[in-house]
């Protein structure tokens, strides 16, 4: 009978045992599979804002040129319409990066205002130098990225 009553006791240890370690693997995996989706998010965030950076900058500097040039207005104001457009398109994933990695968001702010610093320069040389500041601030966002 002693017997019995040790293969039994056995038989439930072994089973809350097994039960035990699959649910910690079940929590390891989901665990995981949390981290590479956050992960996901993140880089998905960053080209999102990296792009739109890429957008408006390259908008503002069409802009200010043509500004600078004596342009046409009808072409200067054509100009400006798309730069409002890439600045607001601009919004949605700064603030998706901001929410998703707090650690970027300074940086973050740091591109889009280098970006944003192309508007209103003096001359060509001032516009070709924020221009370059702007893509310095957004690759530092970008290296800074690829560490978190």
């Amino acid at each position: 009978m002693w017997a019995s009553v040790i293969a039994v006791l056995g038989t439930l240890l072994g089973s809350t045992t097994a039960y035990l370690l699959q649910q910690r693997t079940v929590r390891a995996d989901r665990a995981e599979a949390r981290r590479y989706e956050e992960r996901r998010d993140r880089i998905a965030a960053v080209t999102a804002l990296t792009v739109a950076l890429a957008d408006h900058r390259r908008s503002m500097w069409v802009r200010e040129d043509l500004r600078m040039s004596g342009a046409a207005d009808a072409d200067y104001q054509s100009a400006r319409t798309a730069s409002h457009g890439t600045r607001s398109a601009l919004t949605a994933p700064l603030t998706v990066l901001t929410i998703l990695a707090p650690g970027l968001a300074g940086l973050a702010k740091e591109a889009a205002d280098a970006t944003y610093n192309l508007r209103g320069v003096a001359s060509r040389e001032l516009l070709d130098t924020r221009r370059r500041d702007a893509i310095e601030a957004a690759d530092r966002l970008v290296q800074a990225a690829a560490t978190v």
